[in-house]
């Protein structure tokens, strides 16, 4: 964003010094004796915005421009107005800081608002982003817009904002007016385009909610990493009125083609991969404002839209002949109006849009489909067939040192694997984290496993998928060298691990505390010079035993830590296992197994072990800000992979039920093992969307708007899991608790998970404060 402006541009040019005055007596930050910079941003093009910039904070100024202006246009006032009630709800607006109607200041009416940092896309089309990036960016789009359209204009105090029933009649009056007041020539197909929307009107004009009247892509600030949007930008056109114009306004780039405009691209969209299909975007939109999934009167909003914006250019026009523009380019935009009144007739007349859409709930992107396709191709022809070899690997070296090495069989198959087409979990295809542009969302990650069901790939117990594709305990560790390691530190250990070579654990949980208040860690960390020294003991460090570890994070707690507040008290470091001073106790065992597939869980010590400062991740005191990054995903990893050994049960239940008898009946006849798999059916189906529900927030909101959705999932599928693979090993008999099934290993999993990455009571206690929190916070918006 700030790399968007440059010197005030000479129609724009204000006294600096004034403002300096005028702010030194307002805002703490800016004081008399240190100046204060001005750059004009170079985009907009209505109201001039700069960036205020002291040596402690950087602020946004937006004014009216100079000299002679439409009636009724320019209302800065409005947007401080609007800003500042949406700002209140914790709606992602910048916070506006004051208002200014004294034009003796700067010359015009102005206001400043915060400086939010953060992305801001020019053109709709996303060049350079990944196509899963793009469906999240614009899905992440149009759940605000369906938000904005969901407050409560009571709440905000905005009730006489705008004049209410009838707004589309008045918009068309309103800015036929407007390209009146501003035409500079006579354009045949404006007449015919505003004779039309004049006879044309929608039946029923009476819903009235809070509008933005210009929600386009570059009018909002993206988080840096994550696609979520953290700021709703220009506000000058906002009202009450009909959304349904909001939305049609979002939806014309899918309908302008990349020709149209000289100037500004805002179309062109259309067959980008990633990018949402109008109706996609209809149907998000709606399930978001739990409405019927249409948009009535398609032709005639979708028409206004395209005529409200060719007013807007002949309005930018209109200024530049004025002198008085925002944008050096203003000239331009006359070359756009008549293009787009001849494409609005067009949609006009023509029968049908086709933006009518049946309801669907979590979309998954295209690249998301397609590697789904693949993945079950993939395991029909070399995975399933593979079974019995890895069975017997195993089977015969069960107490031998080979126990902890990966197959070969599996070696072979991840070559296999990438001459198919499916690249690894942690590279180029996969579905690991929603803030890795090359990667798939978390909403693919989830339909992966979980719509083609997860249980194909835990047929072999959880090792055959987690190693075949890579998404075992190393993705959390990855996604917090990516998110939060140094480049040096990617590197030294993010690349290796993402190319296979080495393998990591992740020490954090210890034997001699309860671990379930992760604040009650006692390893320590303190600074000696350019070292780090780590002293303490953690245990149930997965993966610790295999060959390739050769990297650990380590949470530990900061020696001088007195008067910090308990959660900014630990930090996060990366230990090598080679290190001095680094040794594995031993292994833990889990209902009598070493789990020696996946790298076994070990017990380690670190005695006065020196590790570089540039080893620490983030900085001190921010382990539990890490913590949190990691372990949301993580836990709905840990949930998918539940829903897929449940339906391995489930499939096991079946087949053993069917192939059996017992008084004169096969087992499925028997009402109480038919309920059983009836209710089986039932649990994993709730436990499915529960997690694609948990996947969908990830996405679009980010780990700590879906802290509740994951602690719900995360008991949900625990007991789940346990339940159907109880089921299953109760129709199986003694076989279901022998080596000959493998649902002795998967209840050993389920049962593990009620305790892994937190127990579902802590869980539990978590979910109770949030819905108590949640609920004060809805009652208070309806007082």
């Amino acid at each position: 964003m700030d790399d968007d402006t440059t010197h005030a541009r000479k129609q724009h040019i204000f006294h600096v010094k004034k403002l300096h005055n005028y702010l030194t007596e307002r805002l703490e930050c800016v004081v008399q004796d240190t100046p204060i910079s001005v750059r004009q941003y170079r985009c907009g093009q209505s109201n001039p915005t700069f960036l205020i910039q002291t040596p402690k904070k950087s602020f946004v100024l937006r004014k009216k421009p100079h000299g002679s202006l439409l009636h009724g246009a320019h209302k800065v006032d409005r947007e401080y107005v609007v800003q500042k009630a949406l700002h209140a709800i914790d709606f992602p607006v910048p916070q506006p800081l004051l208002y200014c109607s004294d034009t003796t200041v700067i010359g015009t009416e102005f206001y400043i608002m915060e400086h939010v940092q953060g992305r801001i896309f020019r053109d709709p089309r996303l060049p350079g982003i990944s196509a899963a990036e793009r469906s999240a960016l614009y899905v992440a789009a149009v759940e605000v817009l369906a938000r904005l359209h969901s407050v409560d204009l009571t709440t905000l105090g905005l009730v006489g904002y705008g004049k209410g029933a009838g707004y589309i009649k008045r918009q068309v009056s309103t800015w036929t007016k407007q390209y009146r007041a501003s035409a500079s020539r006579n354009i045949p197909a404006v007449n015919d385009l505003l004779k039309w929307l004049s006879n044309n009107l929608p039946p029923t004009d009476d819903q009235v909610t809070l509008v933005h009247g210009d929600f386009r892509l570059d009018n909002l600030i993206f988080h840096p990493l994550e696609a979520r949007v953290v700021a709703v930008l220009d506000w000058e056109l906002s009202t009450i009125g009909q959304p349904l114009a909001d939305l049609a306004y979002f939806l014309m780039a899918h309908y302008c083609p990349l020709h149209l405009n000289k100037t500004t691209v805002f179309g062109g969209i259309t067959g980008i991969e990633g990018i949402p299909s109008a109706k996609d975007i209809v149907t998000i939109y709606c399930q978001c404002r739990e409405i019927p999934p249409s948009l009535p009167h398609e032709n005639f909003f979708v028409a206004f839209a395209m005529f409200k914006m060719a007013c807007i250019a002949q309005g930018i026009y209109a200024r530049s002949l004025l002198g008085n523009a925002s944008s050096p380019n203003a000239a331009q935009f006359n070359e756009s109006v008549e293009p787009l009144a001849q494409l609005a007739l067009k949609i006009a007349r023509s029968s049908s849009l086709d933006v009518q859409v049946p309801e669907r709930l979590f979309l998954q992107s295209a690249k998301g489909y397609t590697v789904l396709q693949q993945v079950k191709e993939f395991m029909k022809q070399h995975i399933m067939p593979a079974q019995k070899e890895l069975t017997v690997y195993y089977v015969e070296h069960c107490d031998g040192p080979e126990r902890w090495q990966t197959p070969p069989v599996l070696e072979k198959l991840k070559h296999v694997r990438l001459g198919f087409g499916i690249c690894s979990c942690l590279q180029k295809v996969d579905c690991l984290s929603w803030s890795i542009p090359t990667l798939l969302k978390k909403l693919d990650d989830a339909s992966m496993p979980l719509r083609y069901s997860t249980a194909r790939l835990q047929r072999l117990s959880a090792v055959t998928s987690n190693q075949m594709f890579d998404c075992d305990t190393d993705s959390g560790n990855i996604e917090v060298l990516h998110l939060f390691g140094t480049e040096e530190q990617k590197k030294l250990w993010l690349e290796p691990l993402l190319q296979g070579d080495i393998r990591s654990c992740f020490c954090m949980t210890e034997p001699d505390i309860a671990s379930s208040d992760a604040t009650n860690m006692e390893c320590t960390l303190h600074k000696d010079k350019d070292h780090y020294v780590i002293n303490g003991k953690k245990w149930w460090s997965s993966g610790a035993g295999h060959p390739k570890c050769k990297i650990a994070i380590v949470m530990c707690k900061n020696k001088t830590s007195d008067g910090i507040e308990r959660h900014n008290q630990h930090s996060m470091i990366l230990v090598p296992l080679d290190a001095h001073g680094v040794r594995k106790i031993r292994h833990l065992t889990v209902f009598g197994q070493d789990d020696a597939w996946h790298g076994g869980h070990f017990e380690i010590n670190f005695d006065n072990v020196r590790v570089p400062v540039a080893n620490i991740l983030l900085g001190e005191g921010r382990g539990f800000e890490i913590a949190q990054g990691r372990l949301g995903p993580g836990r709905l990893h840990h949930c998918m992979r539940a829903v897929g050994l449940a339906e391995h049960a489930l499939e096991l239940l079946c087949q053993r039920s069917g192939s059996r008898s017992t008084f004169g009946k096969r087992l499925y006849q028997h009402e109480v093992i038919a309920h059983w798999i009836a209710e089986c059916r039932i649990a994993i189906e709730q436990v499915r969307l529960l997690a694609l529900h948990a996947a969908f927030t990830l996405d679009t909101q980010g780990n700590k708007a879906a802290r509740k959705q994951i602690a719900v999932l995360k008991v949900a599928a625990s007991r789940m899991a346990c339940k159907v693979v109880d089921c299953a090993i109760q129709v199986h008999g003694g076989a279901g608790v022998s080596d000959d099934f493998p649902l002795a290993r998967m209840y050993t999993y389920a049962r593990t998970l009620r305790l892994a990455d937190g127990p579902d009571e802590v869980h539990l206690s978590s979910i109770a404060q949030m819905e108590i929190v949640d609920q004060l916070r809805q009652k208070a918006s309806k007082l």
